[in-house]
């Protein structure tokens, strides 16, 4: 006969199994903004074309949109759409891709969006880090424009990597919750059915429509016999605006990631069997997006993102839950079906956060340390100290030198 836990050992593990949540809920989005860093601003008279090379030589991966008519901001300008205006217009080698040279923003954003205009998303600085993780999750997106309500400036770019990157650093000094030594398969985290993947030798055009088609933002590269080898991102397809190569889309994508080779460290894999302990720390210290499962073969099982992590740590400990994938094999998806479709907003406000962006490129700039003491709410009360009653240990330390500024993306 198996023992019952004590009362209060009960009351103890419920107590611990939100204390991400509350972690959360009291503390302020302006609390995970950096001292400094760099926020892109683009206004939709802008040429499309040069919005792009502007990512590209800033270092970002997005930008709130500015619209001067309305004197607010509109929307966001992402890879998304780089990918959007590839796949639509490309027709061959031979034929310069005439929307993307000549087209503004409010032209693309017009004849993409039509009717289907949505108000962009977007939170307070003055509102908890738990508002910002339902707000991103709930929205499937990828990134949460910090916009001050008072003066309407945009402040920061929230995004799901530097959320967990700040929870990270107060982790060691909480309790931890026993799901935290539990596997992913007994958890249910990760996305297991109908996983899109692509192969060494599709071409380039193909794995962009994949993109738009399954809305989703990093393909695992898996060989004829399903052992995963490299996987192709979005933000791989930015080189293409980098090289000005993004008129010749019919390469293979073997040929298009040779760019990265000197950096890159291999495809970031987990197995079901592992525990979420385990899972965090090495998508927090590998600075990627997301984790491909894999068997002992190597084989691909699932993907495992930042967005899924988050749903574990926070929200579904709150009791706010989403639908589970159930276990299935994964799908390729055939070219022919991969149609560019027109549904979602150009700043991709409504992507799909199945897998983040892998993006090993370094944040724009870091924090300095020593820190001075950010004159508005949250960080610290009035004595100095970090509120909310965390361990004395977090007391009056500044953690902000530890946090690496995002940028606008990370």
């Amino acid at each position: 006969m198996s023992e019952q836990p004590e009362p209060d050992e009960a009351a103890s593990e419920e107590s611990e199994r939100d204390i991400y949540m509350r972690f959360m809920k009291c503390h302020k989005c302006y609390d995970i903004i950096p001292t400094s860093s760099k926020l892109v601003v683009f206004d939709t008279t802008l040429q499309v074309k040069k919005a792009f090379f502007a990512l590209v030589a800033n270092g970002v991966r997005a930008a709130p949109l500015w619209e001067s008519k309305k004197q607010s901001f509109v929307g966001m300008l992402t890879i998304t759409d780089f990918i959007n205006i590839l796949t639509r217009y490309y027709k061959s080698p031979m034929v310069q891709i005439y929307e993307l040279e000549e087209h503004k923003i409010e032209t693309w954003r017009e004849l993409y969006l039509q009717e289907t205009f949505k108000p962009l998303v977007h939170i307070s600085p003055d509102a908890s880090i738990f508002e910002a993780v339902y707000s991103l999750i709930k929205n499937k997106i990828h990134r949460l424009p910090v916009i001050d309500p008072v003066s309407g400036n945009a402040l920061y770019i929230l995004t799901h990597k530097r959320i967990l990157k700040f929870l990270q650093l107060f982790v060691c000094e909480m309790p931890m919750p026993a799901f935290m030594k539990q596997t992913l398969e007994e958890l249910c985290v990760g996305t297991y059915a109908n996983i899109a993947y692509i192969h060494p030798d599709t071409p380039l055009i193909t794995a962009l429509s994949v993109f738009t088609h399954r809305r989703v933002s990093a393909l695992p590269v898996v060989d004829h016999n399903g052992r995963v080898v490299d996987i192709y991102s979005k933000f791989d397809v930015i080189n293409l605006a980098a090289e000005k190569t993004y008129n010749n889309l019919d390469v293979t994508v073997t040929q298009a990631l040779r760019h990265r080779s000197q950096y890159f460290e291999g495809v970031m894999k987990c197995n079901k069997l592992e525990t979420l302990e385990t899972i965090v720390d090495r998508i927090v210290k590998a600075e990627v997006h997301r984790l491909v499962v894999v068997d002992e073969e190597s084989r691909i099982v699932g993907i495992v993102s930042l967005s899924d992590i988050l749903q574990a740590l926070v929200l579904t400990p709150a009791g706010l839950g989403r639908k589970e994938s159930l276990p299935s094999q994964p799908t390729a998806l055939e070219p022919d079906a991969a149609e560019t479709s027109q549904q979602g907003e150009a700043e991709r406000q409504t992507e799909v956060e199945t897998e983040g962006e892998t993006e090993r490129q370094g944040d724009s700039e870091s924090s300095r340390a020593p820190q001075k003491k950010k004159e508005r709410g949250g960080v610290r009360s009035a004595d100095g100290r970090l509120a909310c009653g965390w361990p004395d240990s977090l007391q009056g330390s500044d953690w902000t030198a530890a946090l690496e500024v995002g940028g606008a993306g990370g």
